[in-house]
């Protein structure tokens, strides 16, 4: 990678809005970059490093990393390692940097994942050498493991702050009753639980049913992936499936069959509801997710520094009325 010649913009946090990450200390930028989708091999590395240049510029100070994200495994780790040893370093005490480990990372029985010690400890080690980093600041158990005593995987993460390794640990996709009695355990063990990463968007709201108000309760922040519903709460698939787009290239996160003719309809009426507020889709699909205070911060992917704009452009629209959020509901309704 060439020699850096990036210099943060002195008004980075001018227009950006934070909120306190549950009864933590710690704050989090509204919208977070998340490198899951656009840091693996598939992007250029140049985009790659604008895009990241450009959310640093605007105030978004948290990136978000797993140790599979790719393609291949590790690669984005591997990418934002050499982007950061060139442009971020100086820089590393105003940035949130997390990584997390839960599924198949390394062949043979200890790399397939789930929530045991040797594999989240072996993990977080893998994930900070292709980092370069001497830390991350939040470690994730990326999944639950029901094949793994839930003592261990939160004495894994309580063992990992203890030695420097992370700052704070987080979990991601654990239901209501698991979030429960893994924050209980967390506390005993004197590493409470900061965040919780759950997949939250308008056509998929389960969180709504106990888990928000469990994070509330033990004092966990939401930090939500998939705000845009893979791009399917976006204008992209309105008129055909782009050979370019998730869909379109096959992946497994979001599959042809799933822009059907009532989801299309539904997107198309959300179109019309956003235009209305004078924001695109997607923007009104990340002002929707951050309506409660107590969600963090979204995360969000970027595949060019015109779509981390925009995104980040979504902060400034005004608070839904009322009349706003019903004829919302009365949509999202209809399609279910």
């Amino acid at each position: 990678m060439a020699v850096s010649t990036y210099l943060a913009a002195s008004d980075r946090y001018d227009t950006m809005n934070y909120r306190r990450c549950g009864r933590s200390g710690l704050m989090l930028p509204e919208v977070s970059l998340g490198l899951w989708q656009n840091f693996g091999d598939l992007h250029p590395g140049g985009t790659q490093r604008a895009v990241l240049r450009r959310a640093f510029d605007r105030g978004v100070t948290h990136f978000d990393l797993a140790n599979n994200y790719g393609p291949p495994y590790g690669q984005a780790e591997l990418n934002f390692g050499r982007i950061f040893a060139a442009d971020f370093r100086p820089y590393r005490d105003e940035l949130i940097i997390s990584s997390k480990a839960g599924y198949d990372m390394w062949p043979g029985p200890y790399g397939q994942g789930g929530g045991s010690r040797k594999y989240l400890i072996a993990s977080c080690d893998q994930s900070l050498k292709r980092m370069g980093l001497d830390y991350v600041d939040i470690f994730y158990s990326h999944r639950f493991d029901p094949d793994t005593p839930l003592e261990e995987t939160m004495g894994a993460l309580d063992r990992i702050v203890r030695s420097g390794r992370a700052l704070y640990a987080g979990i991601s996709s654990y239901d209501p009753e698991q979030t429960a009695k893994a924050t209980a355990i967390a506390r005993d063990l004197g590493t409470p639980l900061l965040i919780h990463q759950p997949r939250y968007n308008m056509f998929d709201r389960w969180i709504e049913d106990g888990l928000v108000d469990t994070c509330e309760q033990e004092g966990l922040g939401i930090i939500c992936f998939s705000p845009l519903a893979q791009g399917l709460l976006t204008s992209k698939y309105l008129h055909g499936i782009p050979e370019s787009s998730r869909a379109g290239m096959g992946s497994r996160s979001l599959k042809p069959d799933q822009i059907d003719p009532s989801t299309l309809a539904t997107v198309t009426v959300l179109t019309e509801i956003a235009k209305e507020r004078d924001q695109t889709l997607a923007q009104m699909a990340l002002s929707w997710n951050l309506r409660d205070e107590r969600v963090t911060s979204v995360l969000v992917g970027a595949s060019s520094v015109s779509q981390i704009d925009s995104d980040i452009d979504a902060l400034g629209a005004s608070p839904f009325t009322e009349e706003e959020l019903v004829r919302i509901e009365t949509v999202l309704a209809e399609r279910r």
